[in-house]
């Protein structure tokens, strides 16, 4: 299935079981929820999902029982968060052999690399696989910036088609669209800046509390293509609180609370990550449940 890189990704939460091993039947509830409420594609084993507590063998079981229950109905990407070159490369060919349709890919992990290592790591994976790439742009979290000038470099490869853009500026989607046109698709990555960067012309939005409010997000998405900023922007306002739990170091055990509520998901989280307890619990319970109180009618399209 080709991905155009336009719409809503959900950044998916991988499940646990109590023991801590893959809870697929939970995990594949969620991607139908989400495909229910029109996303557009999904990403597995982001930041979002734990990736870094995955070994690769189940990142390869999450994406197989995606292609197998879902591979004809939506857009697959693949997550890409590696230490070495060797380790990214391997990635992508095993994301392509067991079904994939993209990936997303982040600059090498727990190095700060330079223009010039950065530029070749991306450059070396991109002429691996015929996969389509979207680069992962996040200095705040990550620390590597792809600046203009390299995604200049990265224009010679067909393969990367897109970047999300996580450098919490916004004003980087009137950059990259004034210097490349529409040669890249340009994909939110930060919850609390979704509408803004539609509004400046991004292509989509790769989500976080999707993975427990699928339609609501996506309705924002669609509000904006039809024109009804008004109604968006009211929608976004009431989604704010929710939004910013996006944004915090702790946005996995957030969010998967969240999809408690919205009964999408559980609590588990993999150690070093614990569940919340005491008056932080409660703190971001009561965020999510002020929310749902007064959770607007949702506008009809």
């Amino acid at each position: 299935m080709n991905v155009n890189w336009t719409g809503v990704y959900p950044a998916l939460t991988t499940k646990f079981t109590e023991d801590y091993k893959l809870d697929i039947s939970s995990y594949l509830h969620n991607i139908r929820k989400q495909i229910d409420a029109g996303v557009h594609a999904v990403v597995i084993g982001g930041s979002l999902g734990e990736a870094s507590t995955l070994l690769q063998e189940e990142k390869i079981q999450l994406l197989v029982s995606t292609v197998d229950q879902f591979g004809d109905q939506i857009p697959i990407i693949m997550n890409v968060a590696e230490q070495s070159t060797t380790a990214a490369i391997n990635a992508v060919v095993n994301a392509q052999e067991n079904g994939a349709n993209g990936i997303m890919m982040l600059p090498p992990m727990r190095y700060s690399a330079d223009k010039r290592e950065t530029l070749t790591f991306y450059e070396v994976v991109a002429k691996s696989v015929d996969l389509p790439i979207m680069v992962y742009n996040n200095p705040i979290d990550y620390k590597i910036e792809i600046t203009l000038d390299m995604f200049d470099e990265l224009a010679k490869y067909d393969n990367i088609q897109s970047v999300k853009e996580s450098t919490r500026d916004v004003t980087n989607v009137t950059r990259m669209r004034n210097h490349f046109g529409n040669r890249f698709k340009i994909l939110c990555g930060v919850d609390t800046l979704a509408l803004e960067e539609l509004l400046l012309g991004a292509d989509g939005w790769v989500a976080g509390l999707v993975d427990a409010f699928p339609r609501e997000t996506v309705l924002i998405y669609e509000l904006v293509q039809l024109g009804r900023f008004n109604e968006a922007r009211e929608l976004y306002r009431w989604f704010m609180p929710l939004l910013e739990l996006d944004i915090h170091p702790k946005l996995v055990q957030y969010i998967k609370l969240a999809e408690v509520a919205t009964g999408l998901g559980s609590e588990m989280v993999r150690p070093p990550r614990l569940p919340l307890i005491g008056d932080e619990r409660n703190k971001i319970q009561k965020i999510i449940d002020d929310a749902i109180a007064v959770k607007p009618t949702l506008p009809t399209l």
